[in-house]
């Protein structure tokens, strides 16, 4: 039949362990439920004991406690006595068979009722018996249950368990042991004698606890300087004193035997506390040096005119707030033309340095940013001087550096002009006279072609003519700094030039791009100049583009001759580059060749597209909308001013006809345009001169509708440069609503600045719309570029470009000097052309190489 079955006293045998440990938690299950009132009892006792409350009752009312707590106490020890019950063995186990499935240890201990003697009904038995074992032996010892919240709902065990926490972080056991005095009624001798208490309190802004002086032994002891002392003296008064060299007190000293004393902390020495168990320490006090902070580096100036400075701080425990102070160095100054004269009293420049917003301010390193471009000392020699304060309000200061004041370079020579005589205006109101003697000069003849628009030089000679009548009653500091920030206004837009001219703001850029190259200008402003002549260059490629296609020019008629070459947006973009790069490693004279080739090159390309000929594309037309709107924009807006000056001197443009002349002509530079885009003439001929302001508001209201128009059926939405697009045009849109509104209110002057918002938000919107256009041009580059250059490759492998353009190179010129591969390339052309063994095609092609390079 097969094995007997394990016992049942054999497989608990196998269990002791866990069924004793099982017990051992249904012992802690009683005790808890039984006398948990009394050990919460005790706890409560044993906390107030350590609080010392029994030295502070009276005898009757101690006790009282002391009856009330040992009634209770033999109450809570009988009443658990006959809750308690001894668990057995019996119990241990059926508690352990509770948890197993099927109650094995139960059937473990079971005999058959039936089928003795029957050996199938005895086999059958010994397998239920072997399962069971097998079940046994997978027990596990129950854990006990110890949760009497149904006992105590209220939760007195956790108070007395809290009170009993905090008697033992803040009490004391040597206090329970006057219970047994308070008991005999001796307590009153030892509360009577000499005893104290100190503290010392380092300054909050050290970071360090505070010390116990009972809990202090003797010995030396450091201690930052400040740091508060307070000592109490209790019992006979007499009978405790104390001396110490540690504050530097003189004069008004409390006696020696004063019960509390407070002093502070300011040098080496002791501390004494003399009498019955005093104690002594000797005191070295840590000094609180100033804080430290000078320039970490040569201050540097962005392309908008932001000054960077550079500094590092440190202190002992942290710095909290430091300050720049710029003062003229006029010790320094070349005080020549304009600053010859003395000053005007002018306070010193000041500026709150930068402190980290978070982390440790013992030791960082910060940049100070502000745009002083604006003011007198712009450029000027200054003193720069930082401080820096911490929390012991002691103050550290940076030794004096003299520099020239960084702010924003103007590269037009009109604007720098204008920004000079800006700067002598502010220096002093007694230049006025030679300021207005100045412009006056450089207004004189505006046909030689130093105005590149009829309206700067309107508006010159506006400030001029506010100037003098300002200089005849005398020039008041509100006049002087109206005049200075519509000086400033003109020579920003003269620096910046007219956006909606591709040709005009390429070549201004170039310009500026010179200039900056021969004045030395720093690497931020050559990086703005150099994304500046990026972006003309790409404006004015679509401008050309736009041309071919308005001239009926197609791709047959692009081609040029054999020995021309076209160039690609990728060719400039390239040329671009290795302009930066040698600027970037100072070989200007090499960088300013290089834009001088560019320039010759621009003046007479053909640009190729990279995509059909055929009709505009919607990006183009967007494009081209804007242009016209900005064009007539400008028109309307000289218009206005022609008319605000008339307001203030009648017949003033009658005699400008003969000036105008010398001005290039061109949509917003003298001619007048209405709200659908048609030119009307010079100076406002053919009946514009002279309109009210009614119908400069009607077509003022024609520009925004048309804008509206555009705006609704403007490309890239969802990208960010789209986006970006139609913020600014509805920013433009807002503008001509304002503008609109003004010019019905016949308020010219309003209505001119709102059309400069205007302006200024349309260009900014072809600005995102051409990066726009960009963007997906480039897109659609990437997604065909593997395909192209499979399919058209020459016999060097170089993609041949498109339309028979020259190769763009950009598997040949990679991580290496442009010159240096350009050399190893045309070595490596004239080694094929010698061997003979190659094809004749492939030989003819090489000759024509080395003819064409």
């Amino acid at each position: 039949m097969g094995s007997h079955p394990p016992s049942a006293e054999g497989v608990l045998d196998r269990l002791r362990l866990v069924i004793t440990l099982t017990r051992l938690g249904m012992i802690a299950e009683q005790v808890t439920r039984a006398f948990w009132p009394l050990w919460s009892l005790v706890f409560a006792v044993v906390a107030v004991l350590m609080f010392g409350v029994q030295d502070t009752l009276p005898l009757e009312a101690f006790w009282f406690a002391t009856l009330t707590f040992a009634s209770l106490s033999l109450w809570f020890i009988v009443r658990g006595a006959r809750r308690f019950h001894l668990p057995s063995r019996q119990d241990a186990l059926n508690r352990l068979d509770a948890t197993l499935p099927g109650r094995p240890i139960e059937t473990l201990q079971d005999h058959p009722a039936i089928g003795a003697g029957d050996a199938a009904s005895e086999a059958i038995w010994q397998v239920h018996q072997s399962r069971m074992a097998k079940a046994v032996a997978q027990a596990r010892r129950v854990p006990p249950d110890l949760k009497i919240a149904r006992l105590d709902p209220f939760g007195l065990r956790y108070i007395a368990v809290l009170l009993l926490a905090v008697a033992l972080l803040f009490g004391s056991f040597a206090r329970m042991t006057s219970v047994t005095d308070v008991a005999a009624g001796t307590t009153a001798t030892p509360m009577t004698g000499p005893s104290w208490e100190g503290w010392i309190e380092p300054p909050a802004y050290t970071g360090k606890p505070a010390i116990y002086l009972n809990d202090l032994a003797e010995g030396a002891v450091s201690l930052p300087v400040n740091s508060r002392v307070v000592l109490r003296l209790y019992g006979e008064v007499g009978a405790l004193t104390v001396a110490e060299t540690v504050s530097g007190r003189v004069g008004d000293i409390p006696p020696a035997t004063d019960p509390e004393q407070e002093f502070k902390l300011s040098q080496d020495g002791t501390i004494e506390i003399g009498g019955p168990g005093g104690r002594s320490w000797r005191i070295t006090a840590i000094p609180d040096n100033a804080p430290q902070i000078a320039l970490s580096g040569v201050p540097d100036v962005s392309g908008r005119g932001e000054m960077s400075l550079p500094f590092e701080a440190s202190d002992d425990y942290g710095i909290i707030g430091g300050q720049a102070v710029i003062a003229l160095d006029l010790g320094g100054l070349d005080r020549r033309h304009g600053l010859a004269i003395d000053p005007d009293p002018r306070a010193e420049l000041s500026a709150d340095l930068p402190l980290p917003i978070s982390g440790d301010r013992s030791a960082f390193q910060e940049t100070l940013i502000e745009d002083y471009s604006k003011h007198v000392w712009a450029h000027l020699p200054v003193i720069v001087t930082l401080s820096a304060e911490d929390a012991a309000g002691q103050t550290g200061q940076s030794v004096p550096e003299s520099m020239p004041l960084p702010a924003r370079r103007f590269f037009d020579p009109l604007a720098a002009a204008l920004i000079e005589q800006r700067r002598d205006l502010l220096w002093s109101k007694a230049n006025g006279p030679r300021v207005a003697q100045m412009i006056r000069a450089i207004s004189h003849r505006p046909e030689e072609g130093l105005f590149q628009k009829e309206t700067h030089y309107l508006r010159l000679r506006t400030i001029l003519r506010r100037l003098e009548a300002a200089n005849r009653i005398g020039l008041e500091d509100t006049r002087r700094d109206e005049l200075a920030e519509a000086l400033w206004s003109l020579a920003i837009e003269l620096e910046e030039g007219d956006l909606g001219d591709a040709l005009e703001r390429l070549r201004r850029a170039q310009e500026r791009l010179a200039e900056a190259m021969k004045n030395g200008a720093s690497d931020a402003e050559i990086a703005q100049l150099m994304q500046e002549l990026r972006d003309a260059t790409q404006d004015y490629m679509r401008q050309l583009a736009q041309q071919n296609r308005e001239n009926g020019q197609d791709g047959a008629d692009q081609q040029m001759a054999e020995n021309s070459m076209q160039m690609t947006q990728d060719d400039l973009q390239r040329m671009m580059d290795r302009i930066q790069e040698l600027m970037e490693q100072g070989r200007m004279a090499e960088a300013q060749q290089a834009l001088q080739e560019l320039q010759q090159m621009m003046e007479n390309m053909q640009v190729t597209q990279g995509q059909g000929q055929g009709s505009p594309s919607e990006g183009d037309q967007a494009m081209e909308g804007l242009a016209e709107t900005l064009r007539n924009q400008q028109g309307l807006s000289d218009q206005a001013f022609r008319e605000l000056q008339e307001q203030f001197n009648p017949g003033a443009n009658a005699g400008q006809s003969q000036g105008n002349e010398g001005f290039s002509g061109g949509e917003g530079r003298g001619q007048a345009h209405d709200g659908t885009g048609q030119g009307t003439g010079e100076d406002g001929q053919d009946g514009q001169s002279g309109q009210t302001p009614g119908e400069l508001a009607d077509r003022q209201q024609a520009l925004r509708d048309e804008l509206q128009r555009q705006e609704n059926a403007l490309p890239g939405q969802g990208t960010p440069e789209g986006d970006a697009a139609r913020d600014a045009l509805g920013r433009a849109g807002r503008a001509m609503d304002q503008a609109e509104d003004a010019l019905r209110e016949d308020d010219l002057a309003e209505a001119i600045d709102r059309q400069a918002e205007a302006i200024e938000a349309l260009r900014e919107g072809m600005r995102n719309l051409g990066e726009a256009m960009t963007q997906q041009q480039r897109d659609g580059q990437q997604g065909t570029a593997q395909n192209d250059r499979a399919q058209n490759r020459d016999p060097l492998g170089r993609s041949q470009g498109g339309r028979g353009a020259t190769g763009t190179e950009e598997d040949l010129l990679q991580g290496e000097d442009v010159y240096r591969q350009a050399r190893r390339l045309l070595d490596e052309i004239r080694r094929r052309a010698g061997e003979g063994e190659r094809p004749e095609a492939e030989l003819d092609y090489l000759k024509r190489l080395l003819d064409r390079f």
